[in-house]
């Protein structure tokens, strides 16, 4: 069957984009040309140009992947003329006038919740301490420990960014939900999965899904480049 062979990928807050590297290996074995986008995390708008610039530089259409609050920047990047399809893996889906700290705020609070600390000077990191149990709990104490120590500063100000035009309205979906996710709720993530009308499937793992499962992830990559070729 014919297939898009352009695969982008795009992370989320507190992380960078060396987390995609299974993910990244397992493609190119495939044949699949990948690109990881670097997202600046400073703002959604300049998170979006980012993932727009690569976007931009592809030879044919692509199926655009975002984790977590790469979700947020998929959503608005995505209706960019070359994404043929969208997959959010364990990730925010918002609508039009929604933000991530809308969907936030609409979260279950009776779970677990992200251990999130005070901003400084406008920047927010999670607790080096529970950073294991929260995002990573299915992860090695010392690969967790590196990811908490290698934390990129997450912006107040991308959290609050809002999509205007939702792609998921224009493009078809796909969700991954991470099971035994403690920094978004696995509830969550099955409501917005259907709200956007995505085909959804689920995996056990932590909301480090992305790097403790690259194969599931992967099957569902490959299974939107496919149905949407």
């Amino acid at each position: 069957m014919p297939t898009t062979r352009n695969i982008v990928l795009v992370h989320g807050g507190f992380v960078d984009g060396s987390g995609w590297q299974a993910v990244h290996r397992l493609l190119s074995a495939d044949g699949f040309t990948v690109n990881v986008v670097q997202n600046p995390t400073l703002s959604l708008d300049g998170d979006v140009e980012a993932t727009r610039f690569i976007l931009d530089g592809l030879d044919g259409p692509a199926v655009l992947v975002g984790h977590s609050y790469g979700g947020a920047v998929i959503t608005a990047a995505g209706t960019h003329d070359a994404v043929a399809a969208l997959v959010y893996i364990a990730a925010f889906a918002p609508d039009k006038g929604e933000s991530v700290n809308t969907l936030i705020s609409g979260f279950p609070t009776d779970g677990p919740q992200p251990p999130i600390l005070p901003p400084r000077d406008g920047w927010l990191f999670l607790d080096r301490d529970k950073f294991h149990a929260s995002f990573a709990a299915d992860l090695p104490e010392k690969d967790a420990a590196f990811l908490a120590d290698s934390q990129v500063p997450w912006n107040v100000n991308a959290l609050g960014g809002v999509v205007t035009d939702p792609a998921w309205r224009h493009k078809p979906s796909s969700y991954l939900v991470a099971t035994e996710d403690h920094m978004i709720p696995p509830s969550a993530q099955r409501t917005m999965a259907a709200r956007i009308g995505a085909v959804a499937t689920e995996a056990i793992g932590s909301h480090a899904v992305y790097v403790s499962q690259p194969g599931a992830v992967v099957d569902l990559i490959r299974q939107a480049a496919t149905s949407n070729s």
